[in-house]
């Protein structure tokens, strides 16, 4: 055959058969083309090349362009079949005088074809071919090549067939195509606005799978969009602001992306614009600030008025959607706003290093509050029927992250929306698996294309924690919160909570927030200790949040970077000791001696002896693994000290338990060995506080504390009361 058969054959596409005209077949008369038919029957008993190409002319001419329809493709394929399409795509010698790719066009022409059938494009045949078809789309040639260009416009429908399959996404990630795709975008050739079209399916399929695969080549296409962003002064600037945010990386933004970005927004919402133009750039604002922070905002003057700019526009656009009963919330965009506002809650809040001057943290606060003022409004609105939809989670959550920094404005308000809260919690608590799904949905209405980040929590009432912190030291959201029930869910919570870090769970995959969320618990539990200890007694959740307590603190003070959980469960558990003292759980049982002994083992450890250059005496000095934590950790360790004494005459066993460890006996040898002028007042306080009471309430003790000098100690360190009850018999 030569050169202008193949060149003939290769014009099928004209005729029906290239990819582009594969299209459902025009209203044809009843029955089938009996020529087409003969051609067809000569097609499938072809016994060579040759044979086979003039039998495809000849199918060529008795289908007019465009009259091929579903049923003739698919016999065209079963007089083909892929043997003859596989030869051409792997040819390596082409007929003298005929370009090397004019039998792979040909190749590709046929595979187009087949796949405009769903079911061809996802068999083996075709996807075996995803490595090969994914190298045409960067192989270099003449860029004005007519039979060139058609082999990438059938290379792309190929993919585009594949990519449309259930399994097609991951079959192509896993040969090559998104690499080949970001290449092909990059290099600007022909075809390329396809390339990115098909990129953009992928990552909305399988975004984290294409990250992983291609991460060097998303990240160039990644730095192309953003220089891109940052120059476009026509409408391509509000195309590109709803294409970056599939781009993003799921992880963080690469720094060097940072100034395009911010400068294009800024150009962007630094204009007057319609909403239309206005909402994908606030929604791109959101991803970054979901995925950076302000990391991605300069430092200076331009990039607190940037962020200013931002929350302001961010807390407009919430009153305009909520303050209107009956208008249609635009949910999407209402939910970038919201992390926008997150986000000017983190820089309001922040001591060092804020991108905020005084004056305008001032200005945001107020202008916040007035959007909170309407989050509430809108959550008031909302009837059962619409407590499982995302947008009501994405609502609740920018109010638990406002009541995390500000409890004291909107009082009235948020008391009044404190049932409903409680109520929430409680519904999404017990439907736990529902709440996991309600994160992942608030993720995918604005923030992220497909997952949500570790700052997405799965459960409302984690949200809410913090500020329940807050509230429940004021008297009147204390008494509402205890009255719509939220101690025993808490509990429960608790309870739930901790069972993810007992033994037989990996805690090393569990997210800082599992523990964070324990932490903050705890405190509530604290301030319900000391301003509702009535509640503590009679409640029977607490009795057993106590046995979970006492149980789970022994191993939790072994545990290496765990110091600032024990340090809440052992102080939880000596304050609520107290006031359970008359419990059988706490009558020197086993559990009871083991929470003893480890919290114990808490308080003992705190401080050693450090010698000191230059001087014969030692001082007082933190422990390692303390010194770095005791900012948080001073105020529990201090509580803990105070609650262990008074503990010390409610329970009769525990004084000989504690002279047992030996803890009365090393903590005078530790203040024995060390500077006097080392030891703050307010040590010396706490230590003479359980010296005394367990020198009062047993007699061994007293005796074991003079043996270990004392009386002498006491006289030393000024601690009268220890000195007079050691100098009684």
């Amino acid at each position: 055959m030569s050169c202008c058969d193949l060149a003939a054959a290769g014009q099928l596409g004209k005729a029906g058969i290239m990819a582009s005209d594969c299209e459902p077949a025009l209203n044809q008369a009843e029955g089938r083309n009996p020529t087409l038919e003969r051609y067809l029957g000569a097609l499938r008993e072809a016994k060579n090349d040759s044979e086979q190409f003039a039998a495809l002319l000849l199918v060529t001419k008795a289908v007019k362009a465009g009259d091929i329809d579903a049923k003739t493709r698919r016999r065209i394929f079963d007089a083909v079949g892929f043997t003859f399409p596989n030869r051409l795509l792997t040819t390596k010698e082409a007929p003298d005088g005929c370009p090397d790719h004019v039998l792979r066009a040909l190749g590709v022409a046929l595979l187009a074809c087949f796949c405009s059938d769903p079911e061809l494009a996802a068999h083996p045949q075709v996807l075996n071919k995803i490595p090969i078809l994914s190298t045409f789309l960067t192989a270099r040639g003449d860029p004005d090549d007519a039979a060139r260009r058609s082999m990438i416009d059938d290379t792309y429908q190929c993919l585009t067939a594949v990519a449309g399959t259930p399994r097609g996404p991951r079959h192509l990630i896993a040969g090559g195509t998104v690499s080949a795709l970001c290449q092909a975008y990059l290099g600007h050739g022909y075809g390329f606005d396809q390339a990115l079209a098909l990129l953009v399916g992928l990552l909305a399929a399988a975004e984290t799978q294409c990250w992983k695969e291609a991460e060097p080549d998303l990240l160039a296409v990644l730095r192309g969009l953003s220089e891109d962003f940052q120059k476009a002064e026509d409408a391509s600037k509000f195309e590109l602001c709803q294409l970056l945010p599939l781009f993003l990386p799921p992880t963080t933004v690469p720094p060097e992306c940072y100034r395009d970005l911010q400068a294009g927004l800024a150009r962007i919402l630094g204009s007057k614009l319609s909403s239309w133009q206005r909402n994908p750039a606030l929604k791109l604002a959101a991803r970054l600030a979901h995925a950076c922070g302000s990391d991605w905002i300069p430092a200076g003057s331009s990039g607190s008025k940037f962020l200013a700019l931002l929350v302001n526009l961010a807390c407009v656009e919430v009153r305009l959607a909520l303050e209107e009963t009956g208008t249609e919330v635009k949910e999407d965009v209402v939910t970038a706003c919201y992390a926008l506002m997150e986000l000017g809650i983190q820089e309001c809040t922040r001591c060092e290093q804020s991108l905020l001057k005084e004056p305008q943290k001032v200005q945001l606060v107020s202008v916040m509050k007035e959007a909170i003022g309407a989050v509430i409004h809108y959550l008031l609105q909302v009837g059962s029927e619409k407590q499982k939809e995302p947008f009501v989670f994405a609502s609740v959550r920018i109010l638990g992250a406002w009541l995390a920094e500000e409890t004291s404005s909107l009082r009235k308000e948020v008391c009044q929306l404190l049932p409903f809260l409680v109520r929430y919690a409680k519904t999404l608590y017990e439907e736990a698996e529902e709440a996991n799904d309600l994160s992942q949905q608030v993720a995918n209405l604005a923030i992220s294309p497909t997952t949500p980040g570790p700052t997405w929590p799965g459960d409302a009432l984690r949200l809410l924690l913090p500020g329940w912190c807050h509230l429940t030291v004021e008297d009147g959201p204390r008494e509402i919160l205890i009255k719509e029930g939220a101690p025993s869910l808490l509990c429960k919570y608790f309870l739930q909570q901790w069972e993810l870090t007992s033994p037989g769970h990996d805690t090393s995959v569990l997210p800082d927030s599992v523990e964070i969320g324990l932490q903050t618990c705890c405190h509530i539990f604290l301030n319900l200790v000391v301003t509702a200890p009535g509640l503590i007694k009679r409640d029977a959740c607490f009795t057993s949040l106590m046995n979970t307590l006492m149980t789970s603190l022994p191993a939790l003070v072994q545990q290496q970077g765990r110091l600032l959980l024990a340090a809440n469960v052992a102080t939880l558990g000596l304050l609520m000791a107290r006031l359970l003292s008359t419990s059988p759980a706490l009558q020197g049982t086993p559990a009871s001696r083991g929470f003893f002994a480890a919290a114990i083992l808490f308080l003992s450890q705190s401080h050693v002896a450090r010698a000191t250059p230059g001087s014969d005496q030692a001082v007082l000095a933190l422990s390692p693994e303390y010194e770095g934590i005791w900012a948080d950790l001073q105020e529990l360790w201090f509580l803990g000290m105070q609650a262990f004494t008074g503990c010390v005459p409610l329970l009769p066993w525990l004084a000989p338990a504690a002279l047992r460890s030996r803890w009365p006996q090393e903590l005078l040898q530790l203040l024995g060995s060390v500077s006097p002028n080392s030891v703050k007042p307010e040590m010396v306080a706490a230590y003479q506080g359980v010296l005394v009471e367990l020198a009062r309430a047993n007699r061994l003790c007293r005796e074991a504390m003079r043996l270990q000098a004392g009386e002498e100690t006491a006289s030393h360190y000024r601690m009268a009361a220890l000195e007079q009850c050691l100098s009684e018999p």
